[in-house]
């Protein structure tokens, strides 16, 4: 099937108000996954590139920092209405450009939105406090934004990523300089277009490239705050380097989630929890992804049957008909290194229940597609059961000892969400507390404006989408005085 046309090219790097070609000239190309059909050329940042964002967000930051909240608020809300008028657009050129499936990128356009709208919301709520210490005295606090933060984010939201990360820097008075997702950069980019006229110029930039041009920006001695989302082994080599200069960082890093399963679940309801909780219409490509399924013994049988009938029902296809839930991988490089993790896992002794590879329909053979994958007889010691795959791979373990399973289910070095199925309030509770994880679920899926989100162990540092993100854009400076 043929690429829609997008009707969109990139103008260049979005750099101090104005679009500018890159230093050295350089450009890498996007590619559709769907059936691997050039989309375009995009703009590759270097150091120098870097160097003139940073350059412009700072001089932005001598202005926007003194604009009145009221203003910096209405400036969000003109941004949320923009992207809400442009919804249908953003969401088609996600869909072609990430496989992700137009709804959920349809969705994305939504929950950015509501976003902007909550943190200029809450831009008031930004407050110090007082005390004294006697007569002609009083010490106050103020919040008050660090100048430059960078924000780095990865490709399975692309422009949501790109414009929610930003708004609790820009509610606080900061100004970000972006690095869109390389193996989906278009919308980065159009999230420029629709800032122009909006912010004072240098409040936002955009640029693309690769892994070389992020680092430049995490180094770069005057960016004071960082924030990252995407895999564990980046964020490690982000920190090392921010480090150097000890920059404040948030980082939302990978998960290996565990969805367990009660002896009392509904067999049907807890399947289809699990097979909801894997984000297959971004195929699993999602760090919040309950890949690994504790199933209770006495329902193994009746939940895998599930798992298999309902994985299979999803309809696999371009991503832009909406009436498909699961789209192609986003890159050869990630759909290669997903079948190696399907060739361990039968190397190591787990039992494919259906999927593995491709699918069988013929029109989807140019592209990058792999069939949601279920695995059974999975152990914590193969690679499936511990490493994240970021793939519609599923992970069946089973359990029959309670502190068993939690050990499993805590044993990772990730931390991120967990899931729990049952009935039974006081086990849900007690669970809850015991799971090592920074978001769980009890018999529901989601998240809302306003909920903490964010890992434990090395699944993250700091929470998101609340009142918390907000502060952490700020830094505290205490005023201590007599009269």
């Amino acid at each position: 099937m043929s690429t829609p046309q997008l009707n969109f090219a990139p103008r260049g790097l979005y750099i101090g108000g104005e679009w500018v070609s890159p230093a050295e000239g350089k450009a890498f190309a996007t590619i559709n996954p769907s059936n691997m059909d050039k989309l375009g050329d995009v703009p590759a940042a270097s150091e120098a590139d870097v160097d003139r964002a940073v350059a412009a967000a700072k001089e932005g930051f001598r202005e926007w920092s003194r604009v009145p909240i009221k203003e910096r608020a209405r400036c969000l809300v003109k941004l949320a209405e923009r992207i809400e008028s442009s919804a249908d657009e953003l969401a088609m050129m996600d869909a072609v450009d990430s496989g992700n499936a137009i709804v959920g990128m349809r969705g994305d356009m939504t929950w950015t939105a509501d976003t902007l709208r909550y943190f200029a919301a809450m831009i008031t709520e930004i407050k110090g406090e007082t005390s004294s210490q006697g007569p002609r005295h009083m010490n106050l606090t103020r919040r008050q934004p660090y100048g430059v933060v960078a924000k780095i984010n990865p490709f399975n939201h692309p422009f949501r990523f790109c414009a929610e990360k930003a708004a609790a820097p820009l509610a606080a008075g900061n100004c970000v300089v972006i690095k869109g997702s390389e193996q989906a950069p278009l919308s980065s980019l159009r999230l420029g277009e629709l800032c122009e006229g909006i912010f004072p110029r240098g409040v936002v930039n955009i640029i693309t490239g690769d892994g070389a041009t992020g680092s430049a920006l995490v180094r770069h001695p005057d960016v004071h705050r960082v924030g990252f989302v995407g895999s564990v082994p980046t964020g490690r080599a982000i920190a090392r380097e921010a480090a150097a200069t000890l920059k404040r960082v948030s980082f939302e890093l990978g998960g290996k989630n565990p969805i367990i399963i009660f002896p009392d679940a509904d067999p049907k309801k807890a399947a289809a929890a699990a097979i909801k909780g894997m984000n297959m219409n971004r195929q699993g490509q999602s760090c919040s992804s309950t890949s690994r399924v504790f199933v209770h013994r006495s329902l193994h049988g009746a939940v895998t049957e599930e798992l298999v009938k309902q994985a299979e029902a999803l309809p696999i296809g371009v991503p832009w008909v909406k009436e498909n839930d699961v789209g192609p991988i986003v890159s050869e490089r990630q759909f290669d290194r997903i079948m190696g993790f399907i060739d361990s896992a039968k190397s190591e002794g787990a039992k494919l229940l259906t999927g593995g590879g491709r699918p069988d329909d013929p029109v989807l053979r140019r592209g990058l597609f792999i069939a949601p994958t279920v695995f059974d007889q999975v152990t914590p010691a193969m690679r499936i059961g511990r490493e994240e795959i970021f793939g519609p791979v599923m992970s069946v373990l089973t359990w029959d000892d309670y502190e068993d399973m939690i050990a499993k289910a805590n044993g990772l070095e990730y931390g991120l969400t967990a899931s729990i199925v049952t009935n039974d309030l006081a086990k849900a509770m007690e669970t809850a507390d015991r799971i090592e994880a920074g978001y769980v679920w009890i018999n529901s899926n989601g998240r809302y404006l306003g909920a903490p989100y964010g890992g434990w162990k090395q699944s993250g540092i700091g929470e998101e989408e609340c009142f918390s993100e907000l502060l952490s854009y700020t830094q505290v400076k205490n005023i201590n005085m007599r009269w």
